[in-house]
């Protein structure tokens, strides 16, 4: 069996937010908060709580293009596939089914997020989202209905597909559930760090954000367990992570962007101050929400790290 390795913090380059390469800085008045990325669009995605919709971000102009209504508070992630974008709403406790094509509501599934802070996700079959009384809902979008239910326990808040199997965080248990999609059924439990909440999987592995020490826990998929601990420093609620473009990363309130190195677990480098919280990564680039400053900024990861001035 594969030892755990901590890994401490060495001391990574830390950094001014004022020195992140930022490419473009897109206003969003409101609430802005969940990223998805569309590419065969192509086109950003973020949930506005406080307005109840969706904006939608042409990235060739890197402006707002269009605002699709949801419901009171649309929560708990955001996700494009099967050629919609999937929005949980905790005011109508649904799924709303958005078709990028018209911009408007597809469709509404009953499945009650499991709380506001979480995850939803999508594998080539099915969209996974935790739902409220500690269950995993399987939506079929061929049908726009919740075809099953499997049971975890309370706390189980966050989502991620990858390696056959939906990963689903326990906030309260300090673990990750895996589920194979074949048979529905639970196959694995992992102990990671303290009050796990957000994960994703890249680079061979899954990768856990520990809100309640931190750290991100790397899971091996071929072993079911923790082979690596990495101090990344970012205790409290909200943040976020995500793998691309060379890195996993980490973002939360006060310190913005941090990198992992997948090949040394080691973080190299960290951008402190004001910012942070929701981040996907892709059509090259990383795209960060600010909901404090109502902003959604898109950053040049080729640039993290090198030291220059943002633009």
């Amino acid at each position: 069996m594969r030892k755990e390795k901590a890994v401490p913090n060495l001391d990574p380059v830390r950094r001014p937010v004022s020195s992140l390469p930022i490419v473009a800085r897109i206003s969003i008045p409101g609430l802005p908060d969940w990223v998805a990325i569309d590419a065969h669009s192509p086109a950003i995605w973020i949930s506005n709580a406080r307005r109840g919709n969706i904006a939608r971000i042409d990235p060739g102009s890197n402006r707002v293009v269009a605002h699709v209504a949801i419901g009171e508070f649309p929560c708990s992630g955001l996700v494009a596939a099967h050629g919609s974008v999937w929005v949980p709403c905790c005011g109508a406790g649904e799924v709303v089914r958005v078709d990028p094509g018209a911009n408007r509501v597809a469709a509404r599934i009953p499945a009650p997020p499991a709380d506001s802070e979480g995850a939803i996700d999508a594998d080539a079959d099915a969209v996974w989202m935790p739902v409220d009384g500690g269950g995993l809902a399987k939506i079929d979008p061929r049908t726009n209905e919740v075809v099953s239910r499997i049971d975890l326990p309370a706390g189980s808040f966050s989502a991620a597909t990858g390696f056959g199997s939906v990963w689903v965080t326990n906030h309260q248990g300090n673990s990750v559930a895996r589920i194979d999609v074949a048979s529905g059924r639970v196959v694995a439990t992992v102990p990671v760090g303290r009050a796990p909440r957000f994960l994703t999987a890249g680079f061979g592995s899954v990768w856990v954000l520990n809100q309640g020490d931190g750290t991100v826990s790397r899971i091996d998929p071929a072993g079911n367990e923790v082979t690596a601990t990495i101090a990344v420093e970012v205790p409290g609620n909200g943040g976020d992570i995500a793998t691309g473009e060379g890195g996993v990363w980490v973002t939360s309130l006060g310190k913005p962007l941090s990198r992992i190195d997948p090949a040394t677990n080691q973080v190299t480098v960290q951008y402190v101050g004001e910012g942070g919280d929701a981040l996907r990564v892709g059509l090259g680039s990383i795209w960060l929400c600010n909901f404090q400053l109502q902003e959604l900024w898109r950053i040049d990861p080729a640039r993290v790290g090198a030291g220059g001035m943002g633009d």
